[in-house]
């Protein structure tokens, strides 16, 4: 159980500098997740949520992150490809929001325009 949703936490969206209190999520990002937990019947992890400035500039994150505002989440769906995971993003919203995908990893955000990318 979560305190932001049936399944997520605020927590979990938290900036990974531990230096910082940023932990802001987007309503509309948390609801792409929602139902992306209801599809995969699986637990979904974050391991990447909201960013501060300087924890995406050491990770080489984009000046136009979707992550400094809350926007965006790199997940993990137990179980499940990460490609797969990216599929289903890329189907389900196939004209907008943005889906990066990783060998090990997932990013999904809710710009409202499309974006799609791989990472190497």
């Amino acid at each position: 159980m979560g305190d932001i949703s049936s399944n997520f936490s605020r927590h979990e969206f938290s900036c990974n500098c531990r230096d910082c209190d940023f932990d802001t999520v987007d309503a509309e990002l948390i609801t792409v997740l929602e139902k992306a937990r209801e599809y995969f019947k699986r637990k979904i992890n974050v391991t990447s949520g909201a960013r501060c400035t300087l924890h995406n500039m050491r990770v080489g994150g984009s000046v136009k992150s979707q992550h400094l505002y809350g926007k965006a989440a790199d997940i993990q769906v137990e179980g499940v490809n990460p490609h797969a995971v990216a599929e289903y993003f890329r189907t389900e919203y196939p004209d907008k929001y943005g889906i990066g995908q990783g060998d090990s990893f997932t990013h999904i955000d809710v710009r409202p325009n499309k974006a799609r990318w791989k990472y190497s």
